[in-house]
């Protein structure tokens, strides 16, 4: 079973994240203005509170945002303790941007540019984590123009191979459903559970704006 590509959109171009970070670094500079967190700010706080909530995760495990933007979870979970923290990011504009912020709010995150489609040179490069937090990443991989399946399937494997044995990977997605995941992600992963999010009914049906999801590796 397979799920339908979505249209194509700059949004899935790293062209679109260049000139739009390289404007939000500008504003900061100018302004102090940290910029947009692409949908559902509350979303952020609801991964941060499951991460808080689990007994069997130290404040000291290996986390990593791929896709990491602004870097505004890692400042929130830098905030509550949390001390290796790494963004990663195929934009060096966005990179530039989450280590000023970062540096103005004198907190220990680090950055790295790195190309998660590429899985062997970014194994390499960043290693291995105990928790991986993907908040809209996969979705603007999905919206790339030109192939991708092949590129969604690329960005699996890589998550795949920088997870350790215990480690969980968090996802967040606006434009794929649960089940949608579930079917895409099945060859790799196990849902460990569903992140509770806002839903809505309409025509007697019930959806969920945005879907979070904890999977663990097959």
């Amino acid at each position: 079973m397979s799920v339908d590509e979505l249209n194509g959109s700059e949004l899935g171009t790293k062209e679109y994240w260049d000139c739009s970070y390289g404007r939000e670094i500008k504003n900061y500079k100018n302004h102090g203005d940290v910029g947009e967190i692409w949908f559902d700010e509350d979303s952020q706080i609801r991964v941060v509170n499951w991460i808080l909530k689990q007994d069997n995760i130290s404040t000291d495990v290996k986390i990593v945002d791929v896709g990491c933007g602004n870097g505004m979870i890692l400042i929130e979970l830098a905030r509550e303790g949390y001390t290796d923290l790494l963004g990663v990011d195929y934009s060096q504009n966005a990179i530039e941007l989450a280590r000023e912020i970062a540096k103005d709010q004198e907190l220990n995150i680090r950055y790295k540019v790195a190309d998660l489609l590429n899985t062997e040179v970014c194994l390499q490069e960043i290693g291995t984590f105990g928790i991986v937090h993907d908040k809209g990443t996969y979705d603007a991989i999905s919206l790339c123009p030109d192939n991708p399946k092949e590129k969604r399937e690329a960005y699996l494997r890589t998550i795949q191979k920088i997870m350790d044995k215990n480690s969980v990977f968090i996802i967040t997605s606006c434009n794929w459903t649960e089940d949608e995941l579930l079917i895409s992600f099945g060859d790799m992963f196990l849902k460990k559970c569903t992140i509770p999010t806002p839903s809505f009914k309409f025509g007697g049906k019930v959806g969920s704006v945005v879907t979070s999801i904890v999977f663990t590796k097959k």
